[in-house]
């Protein structure tokens, strides 16, 4: 009897000790695994809340640079737009020499260039591929010009990136205080290239009611018209050579010092304020336009020297000078097609000494185009 106990006692403490081990290792996890899992929990909820947060502000910031009155400005219906453009490129110089006999004028511009291209857009941002239609009667020149434009146009805020390299297809288009037997309106002239590239940027302060993106970029539809002013900086730089020995000869031998230089490059940096207004002529026909009148401070190199000596601080007050940015657009829009057109041109004026110089730039565009992918 007593064996039997006996047995039945060791049974149930070895039938214990096994449950108790059991509890044990169900329970007990080692620390480094519990701070694996903590780690790995909090960081996966740490970046879906770094995203969630992300969106949300990126929408605010969406919403806030296009907030507009839609008594005024109806916001685009739709998410795509599909355009196809002509555009045409031009540039021209003036180079003159000041003096008390008159001022000795030339004139240079290459020819202007036409290009096709097709657009899609996605609200602020279009992309695209545009082409010379030159190419397609297979003239050449000698050297290719280049032009990349970047446009972001939001309620509040906008934005112009851009670089322009010209080939050297330039024509006469100015002589004034020479002594000449002949027109040379119209010669050829090879020894002029120039390359800019640069910044615009500017804020519109009554973007509720006035809207850029209606003529530029087609993404609103303004029903009423209104005007806002507009502030606004800007930053480019100008490369410009000159070759004067590929001049006429009887032009070579009149030209004055101050037009005899070989490279003229200047930085320009410019502050602007103006004014904008859409004017709303017929239903869904609209005409915009656009002055910004700046006051640039451009430092400038001539034959790769500069033009103002650095221990003479007090001289840069010369380096002051004006610019200005036009723009001019026309179009109809029922808010699913549109047509129209838009004209941007950018002055520049750069004066030194008995030397001075406006070179523009800009574009002409006509186009034509649709919306689709209606917003939920």
């Amino acid at each position: 009897m007593s064996a039997r106990i006996n047995i039945l006692i060791l049974t149930f403490i070895f039938l214990s000790a096994g449950i108790f081990a059991k509890e044990r290792k169900e329970k007990y996890v080692p620390t480094y695994l519990h701070y694996q899992y903590d780690s790995i929990t909090t960081n996966r909820q740490f970046k879906n809340k770094f995203i969630n947060n992300s969106v949300k502000l990126f929408n605010k910031a969406f919403d806030w640079f296009n907030k507009t009155d839609t008594s005024y400005v109806l916001p685009d219906k739709y998410n795509l737009t599909l355009k196809l453009e002509q555009s045409t490129w031009f540039e021209h110089y003036h180079l003159r020499s000041n003096s008390d006999d008159g001022n000795q004028i030339l004139g240079f511009a290459p020819r202007a260039n036409t290009k096709l291209g097709l657009y899609l857009g996605w609200r602020w941002l279009v992309f695209g591929y545009s082409f010379d239609l030159s190419s397609l009667l297979k003239k050449t020149r000698e050297k290719p010009r280049t032009e990349i434009v970047f446009n972001l146009y939001s309620a509040k805020f906008g934005m112009d990136l851009y670089y322009r390299k010209t080939g050297s297809d330039f024509r006469i288009t100015k002589c004034k205080n020479f002594d000449l037997s002949e027109d040379y309106i119209g010669t050829d002239f090879n020894g002029f290239n120039s390359n800019i590239r640069g910044l615009n940027a500017y804020y519109i302060f009554k973007s509720d009611k006035y809207s850029y993106p209606v003529a530029y970029s087609q993404s609103t539809n303004q029903i009423r018209s209104c005007g806002s002013p507009m502030v606004g900086f800007a930053y480019s730089q100008h490369e410009i050579t000159f070759d004067k020995n590929k001049l006429p000869q009887e032009i070579q031998a009149q030209i004055r010092p101050s037009l005899n230089f070989r490279s003229l490059s200047y930085t320009d940096y410019n502050l602007s304020i103006g004014y904008g207004y859409n004017w709303v002529f017929a239903k869904n026909c609209l005409l915009n336009l656009s002055l910004l009148p700046a006051i640039g401070y451009k430092k400038a190199r001539i034959n790769d020297l500069p033009t103002t000596p650095d221990s003479n601080w007090t001289q840069w007050v010369k380096d002051i000078n004006f610019d200005l940015i036009t723009r001019a657009g026309i179009t109809w829009n029922n808010g699913k097609y549109y047509v129209g057109a838009t004209l941007i041109l950018h002055t520049y004026d750069y004066r030194k000494g008995n030397l001075s110089m406006t070179n523009s730039f800009g574009s002409l565009k006509v186009y034509a185009g649709f919306n689709f992918w209606k917003r939920k």
